[in-house]
């Protein structure tokens, strides 16, 4: 399978090529060596448990998506054609058949708009509700502020012997924690589960190593760190401390239920077909394993939307597959009563250019891009803002990234106005605007 890229040529899996995955999202004995309760706050009510947060990177068309523009010159409006949905009014780009099926579940924005149109900065502005402070280049992998899974993971208490956030297959740019430090990174699950012999790392018991096998080692290991340290117990060792959190990843390695959690194969064929037998229809369908399993926040780093050519024929093949997974997912959470407590959200860092360019693509456009959302106590049936007629920019309920992401926070029961500090004990706002868009707070 190709890889996914955009148009600086950053994989999905560059991240951890770079060394990041091992050092913010490494094994599972280090997440939970650094997993730390979460922090007392003043906090909103909590509307969702758990929140999926699939990320579209490179920008999405919102034209060919969720904004479409019947009504515009064909040099703006595409090839796609407008369909209607379940709920009056609400038409989506033709592809997108399933989710229009349950529009009635889903909320769309169509007016957030910023002026950050790289993909570094553009990633950084939507993943963390910061913009950069200082200018960034289309490649950067950058992180001023902490992620809202990471934020999430540092506030929102994680499952017994599972980290608080998960990233699926890699880590997004700008998905780490900043100045939280690397405890509340997210735990990479970078294997493809759609992999007959799919083994989540750190968590399955190396092959060919029995439990038996495994039990003699972590004794022999226990005798050793037993010894006497021939070091002041005042003088700051690495080392020290590091026994319980290797016993947690030995418990879970051990325990049968964690290990059903990330055991896709239970799962019937009937339902693996639903979400659609590729790997991101079965990364949904891991994601939603770990909604049951407690996990507070969890990213699908999902590349290859950066279009600025063959727009239309990369699209045609792609949307069928992407709907019919997120529409999975979603009716998927609802049948087992999930719906109302997981926040399901789509975007990328912004939408594309209003005119269709030589290439038959479209360019990076910061001024316009839509964000479906559904689930977690959200109002169902409504768009919400809306671009002029031509899509070129918000010009109705304007809203902002900061405005997203204190949406976010709040359904999570975190205050979006609560105050941070960095690794030099400075005030950080976690939002500078700590607004939500109340039309989606229920």
């Amino acid at each position: 399978m190709a890889r996914q890229t955009n148009c600086a040529g950053i994989s999905r899996r560059d991240c951890l090529q770079l060394g990041l995955g091992s050092l913010l999202g490494g094994g599972l004995a280090n997440a939970l060596r650094m997993q730390a309760t979460a922090g007392e706050s003043s906090s909103p009510i909590r509307q969702a448990k758990s929140c999926i947060l699939i990320w579209m990177d490179g920008g999405p068309s919102h034209y060919e998506t969720f904004d479409p523009k019947p009504s515009a010159p064909a040099e703006y409006r595409g090839e796609f054609k407008a369909i209607n949905t379940k709920v009056p009014g609400m038409q989506f780009a033709e592809h997108m058949v399933r989710l229009g099926a349950i529009g009635n579940e889903l909320a769309v924005i169509r007016s957030i708009r910023h002026d950050q149109g790289n993909h570094g900065a553009g990633n950084h502005y939507m993943m963390t509700g910061a913009p950069p402070r200082i200018p960034v280049g289309c490649g950067a992998f950058v992180s001023f502020h902490p992620s809202l899974g990471s934020v999430t993971a540092s506030q929102v208490e994680a499952p017994a012997g599972l980290p608080a956030y998960f990233s699926i297959p890699s880590m997004t740019r700008s998905g780490g924690p900043n100045f939280l430090g690397a405890k509340y990174a997210p735990f990479v699950v970078a294997d493809n589960p759609n992999t007959a012999d799919f083994r989540v790392r750190d968590v399955a018991l190396p092959r060919g190593l029995t439990g038996d096998r495994f039990a003699s080692r972590s004794d022999i290991r226990t005798e050793v760190d037993t010894f006497k340290r021939y070091l002041d117990e005042t003088v700051s060792d690495p080392a020290t401390g590091l026994d319980q959190h290797y016993r947690q990843a030995y418990d879970l390695m051990q325990s049968k239920e964690a290990q059903a959690a990330f055991d896709i194969q239970r799962e019937p064929d009937r339902v693996r077909e639903t979400y659609g037998r590729n790997p991101f229809g079965q990364r949904a369908l891991l994601a939603r394993r770990l909604v049951e399993a407690g996990v507070p926040f969890i990213t699908i780093d999902d590349g290859g939307w950066d279009h600025h050519t063959k727009l239309f024929e990369t699209l045609k093949k792609r949307l069928p597959t992407w709907d019919q997974t997120v529409a999975a997912l979603i009716d998927d959470l609802r049948q087992r009563g999930l719906l109302e407590t997981t926040l399901v959200i789509a975007l990328g860092e912004f939408g594309r250019t209003p005119q269709i360019n030589k290439d038959s693509g479209r360019d990076h456009w910061s001024n316009a891009m839509s964000v479906l959302m559904a689930g977690g106590g959200t109002p169902g049936g409504q768009v919400l803002g809306a671009t002029d007629a031509k899509g070129f920019a918000a010009v109705e309920r304007v809203l902002s990234p900061e405005n997203f992401a204190s949406t976010v926070y709040a359904k999570l029961g975190i205050d979006p106005g609560k105050i941070l500090y960095d690794a030099n004990k400075r005030p950080v706002h976690l939002v500078s605007d700590p607004t939500p868009i109340k039309e989606l707070m229920g």
